[in-house]
């Protein structure tokens, strides 16, 4: 097995067009255990280490470019404000060790449908660059897992960055497995509330709220698509402006692939919106919370496995679509609403 070490990422991307079959290291807890299984053997291995360019963030322009080699240890330390969401889903990965090791980049490149920080990357709109001898290209969270341990990467491209919007509102993160810590997850959802830009006016602040009690945890995006839609329990779909406010969501390990509850985004969206909720701030209504968890649920696409049954996977989503919108919308509450609607 060949071992290449660039020292930059020019050397890097030249390794990777001259090899397309090596695989990309950083942290190894991925890569070391396959190979340690014998459950892969690369002809080579590109070690990242020593690219200074993949080991550092920066915030710019309401979003913050995360490198691919920067730790989980580091999310937890430096981005718990920017990025609570992906903070408070690197406290569940693993041990300390694997913590200090691991990283965002490794979690995407393994593209597992139970990677932990999944969830969060597509509820928050992220997108991943990936970058070749032929320049970097944009590919949305969304569109980047195509099957089980499968993603969108060319064989001559690396994951260089994640691009993720700053937090605009609360942000929460839960998973379930079958102990407290050192496990793959039964299932996880990620939550994010975005309030009306019309309202806030200043740049997006984050809302950290209430510690996860489970066993957790606004620029330009390039998935701009069509404007928020939103809906009711009563009313059929209708398209809604920025102004109104908007949901994301993550479900990760209970799928081929992670994956977003779009009509459980769609119906909070409208429910927010319509009922003057976002600027009330008020109570949501227990049947809101409920309808939101049902169709978390039904969003769900999975199997029985040794860690749990499909039956018990839609069941503990719909719990934790529960909670994690009571913790988020608590937290909306304690910080007074959108600014200048209290």
């Amino acid at each position: 097995m060949e071992f290449l070490q660039p020292r930059s990422l020019a050397e890097a991307i030249e390794a990777k067009a001259e090899h397309p079959a090596a695989v990309p290291i950083a942290g190894g807890t991925d890569v070391m255990v396959e190979i340690n299984f014998d459950a892969r053997r690369p002809a080579a291995l590109l070690d990242l280490n020593r690219v200074g360019e993949l080991s550092s963030w920066q915030r710019t322009d309401g979003q913050v470019r995360l490198g691919a080699t920067v730790t989980y240890t580091r999310i937890m330390a430096e981005l718990g404000d920017l990025l609570p969401g992906l903070a408070m889903a690197a406290r569940t990965v693993g041990s300390p060790q694997i913590r200090n090791r691991g990283t965002v980049g490794g979690n995407l490149g393994a593209a597992s449908p139970a990677g932990d920080c999944h969830p969060v990357l597509l509820a928050a709109g992220a997108t991943v660059e990936a970058t070749s001898a032929r320049g970097p290209r944009l590919i949305p969270a969304a569109e980047f897992f195509t099957g089980p341990k499968r993603n969108a990467l060319a064989a001559d491209e690396l994951i260089t960055a994640v691009l993720i919007p700053a937090a605009p509102g609360p942000q929460q993160f839960a998973k379930i497995g079958t102990r407290n810590a050192m496990v793959i997850a039964v299932c996880a959802f990620a939550l994010e509330l975005r309030p009306p830009r019309a309202m806030t006016g200043a740049a997006p602040r984050a809302m950290t709220g209430a510690a996860p009690r489970a066993t957790t945890g606004a620029a330009p995006r390039a998935t701009t698509g069509a404007a928020p839609r939103a809906t009711t329990a009563d009313n059929p779909v209708s398209d809604y402006p920025v102004a109104m406010g908007s949901v994301g969501t993550g479900v990760g390990s209970a799928g081929p692939t992670p994956l977003r509850a779009q009509a459980a985004e769609e119906f909070l969206s409208g429910v927010l919106g319509e009922a003057g909720l976002w600027q009330s701030a008020g109570r949501l209504p227990d049947r809101v919370a409920q309808r939101f968890g049902e169709l978390v649920a039904a969003a769900a696409r999975p199997i029985d496995d040794v860690r749990g049954t499909a039956a018990y996977r839609r069941h503990a989503l719909s719990v934790l679509a529960r909670r994690t919108l009571a913790w988020a919308w608590d937290s909306y509450r304690a910080e007074g609403g959108a600014p200048g609607c209290g």
